[in-house]
């Protein structure tokens, strides 16, 4: 895979599994083809939308052997590559290098929240002897957080370390790092992992997302995306009110990453059940689940509506006034600083 600075959506990878609960591979091979046709800039093996630590080592490593597979070489392959800890990660970049796989990401130590010395040390052992271009991946939820005087660091320190995920959604702290880190790293990619602020970020500089709608809806994602660097923000901003509102049924409506892969079968895939153990009320939640997400992409013309229709003028979980002066609100600061 040739070298080049990350850019676009790269799709996270659900992975279907079969009635045994292992990888379904016909089915994720259909999936990757799926999404490649459809538009995605490049994928994401390995993240926590795919479910990472609900693998086995060698299992992770089987996913992205079998996705580079089969991409072929058609887009970049962004493979996570976090471990247990230093020697591991290293490990699995020196597999993931061999694969041709473009670059890994990798999530600062979880489980123990560490500082910020920590982090830097963590990063700099990895970035000085792995053979793969790395992604740091922030979600501070989950994970040790790394703040903006790390990622500046490692920019400049550590040539191998070539761009950051960020799945805070925090607006501001992507100001900050783009500020600190691109006047001495012109090359260095910013990506969000938050879908319901994916406009907004691509405004601020963003170089382009991690984001779990668009192994989903990888139609809209990729719209809003072309949109929204193109300058044509009225319609971009209709496609993001539209995202928020898919996105927050799927993220807040049943444990993750179960909701998206729920809307994936609608989609026309076999995703099978999720290794996490389910009660039978969870199960009822997810048919009804279903029931809503399927009117949403019907709205869209991605399915048929359910057996029964679907509600009209249902209100929309989205506030749309708020969405709109967070977009207005950057448009003029980048207008006030000549940007646009």
């Amino acid at each position: 895979m040739a070298s080049g600075r990350l850019q676009g959506i790269f799709t996270p990878n659900l992975v279907p599994h079969d009635a045994n609960g292992n990888i379904n591979e016909p089915e994720l091979r259909r999936y990757v083809d799926w999404l490649i046709d459809r538009g995605v800039h490049g994928l994401y093996p390995n993240g926590s939308t795919g479910e990472f630590t609900r693998f086995t080592v060698e299992e992770r490593r089987r996913i992205v052997a079998i996705i580079a597979d089969q991409t072929a070489g058609r887009v970049p392959i962004l493979a996570g590559a976090a471990e247990a800890n230093v020697k591991e990660t290293i490990a699995a970049c020196e597999y993931y290098h061999e694969l041709g796989v473009r670059a890994v990401a990798i999530v600062a130590p979880f489980y123990y929240k560490l500082g910020p010395d920590s982090v830097l040390q963590y990063f700099r052992d990895i970035g000085n002897n792995t053979p793969i271009d790395v992604t740091l991946y922030n979600i501070p939820m989950f994970a040790s957080p790394i703040d903006v005087p790390t990622v500046q660091r490692l920019s400049e320190e550590c040539e191998k370390i070539v761009a950051i995920k960020d799945s805070s959604g925090d607006i501001p702290h992507m100001i900050r790092m783009i500020q600190a880190v691109r006047p001495n790293r012109p090359d260095f990619s910013f990506l969000t992992g938050w879908d319901a602020a994916l406009m907004p970020m691509l405004l601020v500089g963003c170089d382009g997302g991690t984001n779990a709608s668009s192994g989903v809806v990888p139609e809209l994602t990729r719209k809003l995306y072309d949109l929204t660097l193109s300058g044509q923000l009225d319609e971009a901003r209709r496609i993001q009110y539209d995202l928020v509102t898919l996105f927050d049924t799927m993220i807040f409506q049943a444990e993750f990453p179960n909701g998206f892969r729920k809307a994936v079968d609608l989609r026309g895939f076999n995703m099978g059940t999720g290794r996490l153990p389910q009660s039978d009320n969870q199960r009822s939640n997810l048919e009804l689940l279903s029931r809503t997400l399927q009117c949403m992409l019907a709205t869209h013309g991605f399915t048929g509506e359910p057996v029964g229709g679907c509600p009209v003028g249902e209100a929309s979980a989205v506030d749309n006034a708020e969405v709109t002066r967070i977009v207005q609100t950057v448009v003029a600061e980048l207008k006030r600083r000549g940007i646009t």
